[in-house]
This record gives structure tokens, C-alpha cells and sequence, in this order.
């Protein structure tokens, strides 16, 4: 199909649901809903897509508002998945996720509508809790999100781009146990726990000297184990490892470790490490940053710049370790605005957050068509991720 008649149809659909996609878009931002308390949004989405014609499972395991919403033509064909966020952060929807469920909802139904392949099947998964929580982490270790050859995703942003690498990271709590005594009257009978922490955290800055650079090391003490005149048995710190590399955070974490128990070791203390979610570095998609951006073109994206190389951290990355996968970020704030902050706030209902709803759809819907209808082009995308991830 010639790009002007694709273009032209896909607005066309995109058009007509223009009125309902931005009116959710605007009812999710004045229902911010924090990780794993987000029904309202969660339901309005699910009510959208039934009545458009999808097969809805409304609640996800143990994620009562994480959904799927299919539509299948044929037996076989490439599984085309477009995921979506909609928890907000305590100050309400300052990272845009408001945006995210209208544009593949309206995406989706484009594709539904327009689509020419013969056999493929879309699919929706809603997926909760990404600030901090991990929802996608949690649904791939239930079991979900394998049904899905791609995915794609929208969010909003400063400028429309594509990513390279995320950090891959995890937190860990350690645990020290001494033995409590008086510390004026009797000190030597202590083992201090307190110690150990401190010990710990001087052993991770002489380790910073030897670790990449784009290694991010960050602690904090939990529990400094009560007042100064007591030798304390217990203390415990919170610590955060980061890399771009998921591979290199392995070596981080084995040096990590080792500290913790130096520290142990130097205090006559026991130690103990609880590890919590771990989110992986992406596996980057090139040939599929590539598409959305060829499609962003089509669509006359606003602020239209190269990948970012490097960004912060996700749990759709481990996504992305599975499956070839990217998100499309479409421009609704000026250049240089963070994420996170009162002006993306105060830009979450404007027009421009409104026509990123509408372009983030239009490019979802295109690209994801484009991969239905083109084996040359899935397949391409295919062997880019498979090389990627081999090496």
C-alpha cells in the first residue's frame, strides 16, 4: 500500500475516535490511581476495547487491574502486542501515563479496522504499577506477555524518539547482627551492627573508583539500631545497583556481596541480604525503533530527534530481553522538561497531550500493520533482535 493511502486511512479512523480518545485520556489524568490501585483506569480502557471488538480478560493473576484484550483473524500470522501504563505518582500524572492506554486503545482499533493481513492476531495487555513496581515483571513471572512475537509502546516525552539502552537495576536490603552491650560500661562485650553498615557503605565508595562509569551505586540506612550508648545488635541499610549492562550488574552485584561480607567478617557480625525486583537493560529493537520513527515521519511527529542513547530504568525492558520490543515517544512538552515534574503535570490535559494521543496512535496503528502485512519487514526485525540478543 502506497504510504499516502495508509496514512490517510489510518487518520481517518484515528479521527473518528478522536473525541472519545482524548476525553479518557483527561478522565484517567483527573483519576490519578497509584501502582496496583488503578481500576477506574484499568476499567474505562477494558470497556473501550469490548465494545470495540476485542475479547477483553479483565484482571491479570495476582494484578486485578492489569487486562488482555484480543482480536485474532485467521490460525496463524504474527502476534502483534502493544502495551500500555496508567498508574500515576503520588503528585498525579507526572510522567504522562495518562496518555499511554487512549493512544493504543485508539491504535488498536484502528488496526482492527484497517488491517489486511490474512492471519495475525492483536493484542492488549493493560499493564499496572510501572513507577517503582514492576507490573510487567510480575505478569512475566506469572505467566503472561508470551503471547506476543512484538511489542510495541507510546509514551509521551519532550521530543518523539526512540531509546537505545535502560539501566538494568535492583534493590537489596541488608541486614547486620551483632550484639547489643553497654557502650560505656562494657564495649568490648559488643558486636556492633552499626559498624558493619558503616564498614559496608566505606567499602562500596572505594569500589566506585573500580566499575564503569555508567555504574550507579546508591545507599541509605533503614535501621541505625537505637541510641549511641548501646552497642546496637541490628542495623540495616537499603542499597540500589544499576548498569546499563544486565550482564555487567551480575559482576556488580557478586563485588557487592563481597563487601557486605568483608564487613561481616571485620565486625564478628552475621549478615544477611534480601534482594528485591530486578529490572533488566534493554535489548534494543533497531529495526524496530526504526519503523516507529519511519512512521513517525509519515505522521508529521512534532520534535522528531535521534534515539536517546541512554535513559533510566523499566520493567518493560525485561520485556525487551524476551521479545524484540520499543516505544515511540511522541513530543506534548518542551524541550529540556523532566519527567516527573509539576510541568509535566500542568501539560496533561493540553492540546498538545491531546494530538500526542491521537500521533502516538496513528504511528502505533501503522507500524503495527506494517508488521502484520509485511513479512519482509517482521522478519527483518526478527533477525535484528536475535543477533542483539546473542551478542
Amino acid at each position: 500500500m502506497e504510504k499516502f493511502d495508509r496514512k490517510t486511512e489510518v487518520m481517518s479512523v484515528i479521527r473518528r475516535e478522536e473525541r472519545e480518545l482524548t476525553a479518557m485520556s483527561d478522565q484517567i489524568f483527573d483519576h490519578p490511581e497509584m501502582a496496583f490501585k488503578e481500576m477506574f483506569a484499568s476499567g474505562l480502557l477494558e470497556d473501550y476495547l469490548e465494545r470495540s471488538g476485542f475479547e477483553v480478560e479483565r484482571g491479570l493473576g495476582s494484578l486485578p487491574t492489569a487486562f488482555r484484550a484480543v482480536f485474532k483473524r485467521g490460525e496463524a500470522g504474527p502476534r502483534i502486542g502493544l502495551l500500555c501504563e496508567y498508574d500515576a505518582l503520588p503528585s498525579g500524572h507526572a510522567c504522562g501515563h495518562q496518555l499511554q492506554g487512549p493512544a493504543v486503545a485508539g491504535a488498536a482499533v484502528a488496526v482492527r479496522k484497517l488491517c489486511r493481513a490474512e492471519a495475525f492476531t492483536l493484542v492488549v495487555y493493560g499493564t499496572p504499577a510501572e513507577e517503582g513496581k514492576g507490573g510487567k515483571v510480575i505478569l512475566l513471572d506469572e505467566g503472561y506477555l508470551g503471547d506476543m512475537d512484538v511489542a510495541l509502546m507510546m509514551h509521551g516525552g519532550p521530543a518523539t524518539q526512540t531509546d537505545i539502552r535502560s539501566m538494568a537495576k535492583i534493590s537489596a536490603t541488608v541486614t547486620f547482627h551483632g550484639r547489643s552491650a553497654h557502650a560505656a560500661l562494657k564495649p568490648e562485650a559488643g558486636r556492633s551492627a552499626l559498624d558493619a553498615l558503616l564498614l559496608s557503605f566505606q567499602g562500596i565508595e572505594f569500589l566506585r573508583e573500580h566499575v564503569k562509569e555508567d555504574t550507579r551505586i546508591h545507599y541509605t540506612v533503614a535501621d541505625a539500631g537505637g541510641p549511641c550508648n548501646v552497642v546496637p545488635a541490628v542495623a540495616a541499610g537499603e542499597f540500589g545497583l544499576r548498569s546499563y549492562d544486565s550482564a555487567y550488574l551480575d559482576q556488580l552485584i557478586a563485588r557487592f556481596e563481597n563487601i557486605v561480607k568483608g564487613a561481616a567478617l571485620m565486625t564478628q557480625t552475621q549478615v544477611s541480604i534480601a534482594y528485591g525486583q530486578r529490572i533488566e537493560g534493554k535489548i534494543p529493537a533497531i529495526a524496530l525503533n526504526d519503523l516507529l520513527m519511519e512512521m513517525a515521519e509519515l505522521f508529521d511527529a512534532p520534535d522528531r530527534k535521534p534515539p536517546r542513547e541512554k535513559t533510566g530504568s523499566t520493567d518493560f525492558a525485561n520485556v525487551m530481553h524476551r521479545i524484540p520490543g520499543s516505544c515511540i515517544r511522541v513530543a506534548f512538552v518542551p524541550e529540556g522538561t523532566s519527567s516527573h515534574s509539576q510541568e509535566y503535570l500542568e501539560a496533561g490535559k493540553s492540546q498538545k497531550a491531546h494530538e500526542a494521543v491521537l500521533c502516538g496512535a496513528a504511528i502505533l496503528a501503522a507500524a503495527s500493520m506494517e508488521l502484520a502485512e509485511n513479512g519482509a519487514v517482521f522478519d527483518q526485525v526478527k533477525e535484528d533482535f536475535r543477533k542483539r540478543r546473542k551478542g
